[in-house]
């Protein structure tokens, strides 16, 4: 094992910091060690479905250079599961409690941002955070109430989409940012950028959605249903005020089995299960594990409650639920919320084995931009992987990524 000091990346706004990263070197080159950061809002947060949060406090890491005049800034948001800690290595992150396992420690999209990649470093500052009411820093139902102490549970508000994305307009402000480059992300990452696109039109030139949709199939809100109710069903849940108790793992983990069969290709899942069975330890009394995907269900799951909150998960499920960008806008149809965006330029990515976002989702919104007069070009990844292909194939998605950002089409 060797190490190595590099030259951090320095922004010139407030907030960004500058000085020497400690990398990790291997065989296959360096990775940059990397430190989460918080911006605290100067005033209370009023979510847009009620309640008003006293203190919000937004966990976010940067990487690259932010230029002299602020113009070459990406913001991504992440995916479901995700976190404000992108790319490089990220040991630990204390305001996240239990939460921050081994499997937090690399960057989500390792493999998409730094010097040459998708989201090029040479030329681009990228901003990550973590979702208001998340459980990785951000302000979420597992943070402490400041009046009395004890994590908010039941009493954190019911989060929308663009209670995310106004606080995260908020953390460019912060740091010196009026106008970004681009906003990217994938799958739920995607909804929250084109919500981002459309509710501050005049912040953002490029928009980057990965697998996702203009809006909520009924395909989509049934998944999403059935994962609510897995939760609210576990006996550990008592309303969202576990944290001084059992945690409601059995529901977390049935919801995120629910889930990950639309977020991996059977083909994949086939392939990763082979092995031997590993039989739970609690949890059936009369049923054994049968199949080799049942037990690489059955693990993934459990790993999953490990660095995952219930209450979370809940309410991103629940905002995922409520996604209405023509209700968000007082609009009659999708065309005319798109309308705002005609400066706009748009590379939407289609996945063809996508079951968690179908192509025909990313069909419908090219449809939608074109109608309404907005710049905009549609690519078919075909991969073998599924939804997931958005984490595992850069390859797939770099040379178009790095043409809509680097040229103007």
């Amino acid at each position: 094992m060797k190490f190595k000091f590099v030259q951090a990346a320095s922004c010139k706004k407030a907030g960004a910091g500058s000085g020497l990263r400690l990398e990790f070197c291997n065989g296959t080159g360096c990775r940059m060690r990397t430190q989460s950061k918080f911006f605290t809002l100067a005033e209370p947060f009023t979510c847009r479905a009620g309640g008003t949060i006293p203190e919000v406090t937004v966990a976010y890491e940067t990487y690259g250079t932010l230029n002299e005049d602020a113009s070459n800034a990406i913001l991504v948001f992440h995916a479901l599961s995700g976190s404000q800690h992108a790319a490089g290595i990220c040991e630990s992150v204390p305001e996240a409690g239990p939460f921050w396992t081994e499997e937090c420690v690399p960057g989500w999209w390792e493999e998409f941002i730094g010097p040459g990649r998708a989201l090029n470093t040479d030329k681009f500052f990228i901003i990550c955070a973590n979702y208001l009411g998340g459980c990785y820093g951000t302000t979420g139902p597992s943070s402490l109430h400041p009046d009395d102490g004890t994590p908010y549970g039941s009493r954190f508000p019911f989060v929308k989409m663009e209670d995310v994305v106004r606080t995260q307009a908020l953390l460019l402000d912060h740091l010196g940012i009026e106008t970004l480059h681009a906003v990217t992300g994938p799958s739920v990452g995607g909804m929250l950028c084109l919500t981002f696109a459309t509710l501050f039109p005049e912040r953002v030139n490029v928009v980057l959605p990965l697998g996702t949709g203009a809006r909520l199939t009924s395909l989509t809100r049934l998944h999403n249903f059935e994962q609510i109710t897995a939760i609210e069903s576990d006996q550990n849940f008592k309303g969202g005020d576990y944290y001084d108790g059992s945690r409601p793992d059995s529901g977390l983990m049935l919801a995120r089995m629910i889930a990950h069969k639309t977020y991996v290709s059977l083909e994949t899942m086939e392939s990763r299960a082979r092995g031997e069975l590993v039989q739970p330890r609690e949890g059936y009394s009369f049923y054994k594990l049968g199949h080799q995907i049942e037990s690489y269900m059955f693990h993934h799951g459990q790993k999953f409650v490990n660095r995952f909150d219930a209450n979370t998960y809940l309410r991103i499920m629940a905002m995922w639920q409520r996604f209405n960008l023509r209700r968000m806008l007082g609009a009659q149809h999708l065309t005319e919320v798109f309308e705002r965006c005609r400066h706009q330029r748009y590379m939407i990515f289609t996945i063809d084995t996508d079951v968690c976002f179908y192509p025909g989702e990313q069909a419908e919104l090219e449809a939608i931009l074109k109608e309404a007069g907005v710049r905009c070009l549609r690519i078919t990844v075909h991969s073998e992987k599924g939804h997931d292909s958005f984490l595992l194939e850069p390859d797939l998605f770099t040379p178009h990524i790095r043409y809509t950002l680097e040229s103007d089409w």
